[in-house]
């Protein structure tokens, strides 16, 4: 069973920028792909990003390319979400995300074993 921690969320203004993390434990944190997703009030939850088992490859929608960048460290337990130049439409509750191996369908939600509890980010204008 893997544990999932969040933090970094907070209010900001838009154009500053924010760095989440995912504590992980409980497992082999090397093995999982893993993943950043976000729900806003009222919207399905969505994917923001994704990082390979060895962080050699990264993949992120297309409305926050360019601002975002997932990175992880292995030996550390940890993957992040750095946030910058962040809208008003970033808010949302953001979510990381475990899956065991890879698969080629990283941006679908079902596909993740395990999900952290949430971090609130509120991008004021």
């Amino acid at each position: 069973q893997v544990q999932l921690v969040e933090s970094g969320g907070g209010l900001v203004q838009a154009g500053d920028s924010l760095r989440l993390s995912c504590a992980a434990s409980g497992g082999t944190f090397s093995l999982y792909t893993m993943g950043w997703f976000r729900q806003a009030l009222g919207n399905e939850r969505e994917f923001v990003a994704a990082i390979t088992r060895s962080g050699s490859s990264t993949y992120d929608t297309d409305s926050v390319k360019g601002r975002f960048t997932i990175s992880r460290n292995n030996a550390q337990n940890t993957v992040y979400l750095q946030m910058n130049r962040l809208k008003p439409e970033d808010t949302a509750v953001y979510y990381c995300a475990a899956m065991l191996s890879w698969r080629s369908n990283y941006y679908e939600s079902n596909e993740y074993n395990y999900w952290g509890q949430g971090t609130q980010v509120t991008v004021s204008s």
